[in-house]
């Protein structure tokens, strides 16, 4: 017996096979990537995702049929995209928004203006009002054949052939349409944004059973959704207080597992972090603390992209590994600006400390410290934020398989790094979810025993942290009428 997980990220889907013992089998995947058809607008095909989502699930049910029965279904899921279709067809009205798009800026200081209300253009609230705006009324459609949700929602529609309309509090908590308990919507804000609350999602528990995967082979339960990060900190058995997890992809995501005490709001608090509901189950909502790097593997991007400084994201260690040290050069990887602690739009990339000594290597091992400095940032940040003892980090993600990035991480951090045994571990979280959710697996304890990590690595030399705040003071405000944005 096996689970099947769809993991739907913000470039790429994916179908996996998870069985008792955590281990991954036959693994499809399609890219997926979004267009952006103007600066700061970030659009994708929902219909196409949903031909994919079948294409690469059937493909791995195929492989899987001589050898595992599948007992349940998991979702996991890039956050806050935001989709909206029919009732009726099972079609979209227009393309979806990825969580990068910006269009909506204007309306986010309206809301902070107007209404006192706090609203990130990332979020799905503000994406759900322009999109019912210019996708239905502008078109004269009833609203009464509207549904509008985030991509678990969508996909969860699309394997139950549009009979399912839902969401888990782990998604619907970072909209900007929840209300503090992460178990409904809030009348006012939606009210507010005029969003009608029957267009959206019923909102569940991340594990349970919920509906049939009907648009499936023998139509499995679905039986977990979860957000990407929830699920990546899950995955990597981070379900106990203070357990901390960093996913360093494109972009780099912390958090903190707290436990069962629900914050006062969902707004930033003064450590730039964020509260999130890392799961909810049939009687307890489990939260956890939030901290968001802009740009992690962007940089490695950037190196060989733009500078062509390296030919392969791998070879950004090779090189890296010819110094000892980067000989007093710093670089702060702020090419989007920096988020925690600082929220600084205006702040940008910057290199610091070259002299005619300075080679290529010293300045590939630069950019990897600096992405390990700001992982140092967010884990000083969550501490100060929850109070809570932050031992040991596991990671997760392309760059925890850089051995010099993975050393400069544990050097900054003065912690003891654990690296993840797969280097997504979001199909491992929502696999052990929609585990539990069918008795595959008796708890969720039982679930995250099989994690191990491939490799611990211990803190060697320590990383210079007065010189990176000096660093980090040079590349702030460089624009001031971004840094002077606060969402």
């Amino acid at each position: 017996m096996s689970i099947l997980v769809i993991d739907i990220g913000t470039s790429s889907l994916r179908a996996a096979i998870v069985r008792h013992d955590g281990s991954i089998h036959f693994l499809n995947h399609e890219a997926c990537r979004p267009s952006t058809p103007a600066p700061g607008l970030v659009e994708f095909d929902a219909q196409i995702m949903a031909e994919s989502v079948l294409r690469v699930c059937a493909k791995t049910i195929e492989q899987s049929r001589a050898t595992d029965k599948i007992v349940g279904v998991g979702i996991t899921n890039q956050r806050a995209s935001t989709v909206i279709w029919s009732k009726s067809t099972g079609k979209p009205f227009g393309p979806a928004l990825g969580w990068q798009d910006l269009r909506t800026v204007g309306e986010c200081i309206t809301a902070a203006a107007e209404h006192g209300i706090k609203l990130a253009p990332n979020q799905t609230a503000t994406k759900a009002a322009w999109m019912l705006s210019h996708y239905i009324d502008a078109n004269k459609i009833d609203r009464r054949d509207v549904r509008i949700g985030t991509v678990d929602s969508f996909v969860a529609a699309v394997l139950s052939n549009n009979q399912l309309h839902t969401t888990d509090s782990s998604n619907a908590a970072v909209t900007g349409l929840c209300s503090i308990d992460a178990h409904s919507w809030s009348p006012r804000l939606c009210d507010l944004l005029r969003v009608d609350i029957d267009t959206l999602p019923t909102i569940v528990a991340s594990t349970g059973v919920i509906g049939n995967a009907t648009a499936l082979p023998n139509s499995p339960p679905i039986a977990a959704l979860i957000g990407d990060q929830q699920s990546s900190l899950i995955g990597q058995a981070c379900i106990s207080s203070g357990a901390t997890k960093i996913t360093f992809g494109t972009g780099g995501m912390l958090n903190t597992f707290t436990g069962q005490r629900a914050p006062k709001n969902f707004t930033r608090d003064t450590q730039g972090t964020y509260p999130i509901v890392a799961y909810r189950d049939a009687t307890q909502t489990h939260w956890a603390s939030e901290a968001i790097m802009l740009a992690a593997g962007t940089n490695i991007d950037w190196l060989r992209e733009d500078l062509k400084l390296i030919n392969s994201p791998e070879e950004s260690h090779e090189i890296a590994a010819q110094v000892d040290d980067s000989a007093g050069v710093v670089f702060v990887p702020a090419l989007f600006g920096l988020g925690t602690p600082h929220w600084d739009y205006g702040a940008r990339g910057t290199l610091l400390g070259i002299t005619r000594g300075t080679s290529r290597s010293h300045i590939v091992r630069a950019v990897l410290e600096g992405i390990a400095q700001r992982g140092a940032d967010m884990v000083d940040s969550v501490v100060e934020a929850t109070k809570l003892e932050v031992g040991s980090i596991r990671i997760d993600g392309g760059m925890s398989r850089n051995p010099t990035f993975v050393q400069a991480l544990a050097d900054a951090t003065r912690r003891t790094i654990e690296v993840s045994p797969v280097t997504e571990a979001t199909t491992l979280g929502a696999a052990f979810l929609a585990g539990v959710g069918v008795s595959f697996w008796s708890s969720l304890d039982e679930a995250t025993s099989t994690w191990k990590p491939a490799q611990i690595v211990t803190p060697n030399r320590p990383l210079d942290r007065a010189q990176w705040h000096e660093a980090i003071l040079r590349a702030r405000n460089w624009i001031p009428a971004l840094s002077s944005l606060d969402f």
